[in-house]
Parts: C-alpha cells; structure tokens; sequence
C-alpha cells in the first residue's frame, strides 16, 4: 500500500466522526459533505508527518471549513435562511448506515438545530466541538482566534441559550399539546383568520424549505409572525400527520404525501416551520395522516 492509499484509509476511519461534526455545525447534510470532502482535499495536500494526533488535526480542520461557511452565510443577507434549512436525521428501520447512526449518536433534533442557528458562528463551534464532542477548549480557541478562557464563555453563553429553549421545547413536548397547536394553525390557515395565525406564531418565527420545496414555489426565508401568517392565511390542503416522534402536517394530494410541515413548537407557540419535500426526506420522515 503506497503513501497516499494509506492516507485515504486513514481518512476513511475518520469520516463518520468529520460528517457528524459537520452536520452539527451547518444542519445540512449537503454542506456536510462538502466540509469533509474539503478537508479531504486539504489533508491529501498537506505534510503530515509530524502530526500525532490525525482525528483531531480534520476535526479542526472540518470546524474551520464550517466555521468559514457559517461566516459567509451571515454575510449574504439577501438570502439569510433559504440556503441551509436543517436537514432531518431521521430513524428508519433497517436503513441506517453506520455515518447516520453516527448523526444519530447525540439525539440532536431538528428542534435544536433551530436553536443552534439562532447562535454566532463562533458561539455554535464552541458549543458544538466541547459540548457534543468532548474537544478542549485549548484546542478550540486557536480556531475562532480566542483565548481558552474566551472560548469557554463562547461555549457557556451557547449552552445557557440551548438550555433554556431545550426546557421551553421540553415543557411542551407531549403529542397532545403539539397536535392542539397544530390543528389551531391549520384551522386558521383554512379560514384566512390572520388574527388567529398571529396568536398561535412567535413573533420571530421562521419558515425554511429544502431546496426542493424551493423548487415546487414553497417560500423560503420567511420571518416574523405578521409576514408568515399573511402568506398562510388562505392556505388549504395541509392535513396532520404524525412523523418522526411528533404532529406535523402534510400536503398530500391523492393521499400521496409530497410536502411534510416539521414544527418547532415553544410554549403552545411555533417559533419555526421546515417544509420537507425531498423525496428520501419524505420516506425517513414516513408521516402517518391524522384525522382531522
């Protein structure tokens, strides 16, 4: 085995762990991907003989490439949510490869990756990388240009964040109070009640769909309750359903179920809306119509 066919299967061993990392980082599987396909690349080009620690050399290398992203995703204010609605990893029986079992590892939802987005770049790698994986923080701070002791308070001002939502979502968590609130927006949205849609939206909600909701003309990008419930009220055809442990809802013409809703709910209020309509998506999600 030459050099670089040793590298490759070194690099290998280290996939699964680099996708989780950068799946946490970005809640997108596709820029996942390109982040360790990226480190990859910077690995193949790189001198690493003198490097002892090879998994934790493309962790950083992976957080720097995300933390890049995160940047330059903040920076293109005219399309602020449209290009990274979180991706669900969902489980579905005798399916899962041993990368997704790895996404599935820390039980981080959908629900979180909305907090998540809500944090600075800096704030969410340092959260992500100490919290989720267990990195020091002396190996963190070189990366987001900090000392320890900042980027400890990087990580605390997340965690304090995540901590508070994560109680908010918990308290509201059971199918019951999900599907009372989802039945209300539905209700509301049939009949154009904006009064009611307002009353049952956080005031900065947010609506995101996958590139391919983008591409059957869903809205992507939308925030705030006002803005949102004007482009709902009057909306028909959605149905409840029941997917992936929680109430949503489904436009499903025919009964064939081509747009999944994934609500993000806080306090008998939806603080987000992702509109699913990948087709994988869609199967992993496996929604189950409730009556109305």
């Amino acid at each position: 085995m030459n050099q670089y066919d040793l590298l490759a299967q070194q690099f290998e061993e280290h996939r699964a762990h680099l996708r989780a990392v950068a799946y946490r980082m970005l809640g997108s599987l596709s820029e996942a991907d390109d982040a360790v396909q990226e480190a990859w690349l910077r690995l193949s080009r790189a001198d690493t003989s003198g490097v002892a620690n090879l998994g934790g050399w493309l962790t950083t290398v992976v957080a720097r490439v995300c933390l890049d992203l995160l940047r330059s995703r903040m920076s293109r204010r005219e399309e602020p949510l449209a290009a990274h609605a979180p991706d669900p990893i969902t489980s579905h029986e005798d399916s899962l490869d041993p990368e997704q079992e790895a996404l599935m590892a820390d039980a981080v939802g959908l629900a979180l990756l909305v907090v998540l987005d809500t944090l600075n770049p800096a704030e969410r790698l340092a959260f992500v990388l100490h919290d989720l994986f267990d990195v020091p923080f002396d190996e963190i701070a070189p990366i987001v240009g900090r000392s320890p002791a900042a980027a400890r308070q990087l990580a605390s001002r997340a965690r304090r964040r995540v901590r508070a939502q994560s109680a908010a979502m918990d308290s509201d968590a059971d199918l019951t109070s999900q599907r009372d609130v989802v039945a209300a927006f539905l209700a509301a949205s049939r009949t154009g009640d904006f009064e009611a849609l307002l009353a049952i939206l956080d005031p900065e909600v947010v609506l995101r769909a996958d590139d391919a909701g983008v591409a059957l003309g869903a809205w992507s990008g939308v925030r705030g309750a006002r803005d949102l419930a004007r482009r709902f009220a009057g909306v028909r055809g959605a149905r409840p359903a029941l997917m992936n442990g929680a109430v949503g809802a489904v436009w499903a013409p025919g009964g064939q179920p081509r747009v999944a809703f994934v609500f993000t709910v806080t306090h008998d209020k939806i603080m987000a809306i992702d509109l699913v309509a990948d087709p994988e998506h869609l199967r992993q999600l496996d929604p189950v119509i409730l009556d109305d």
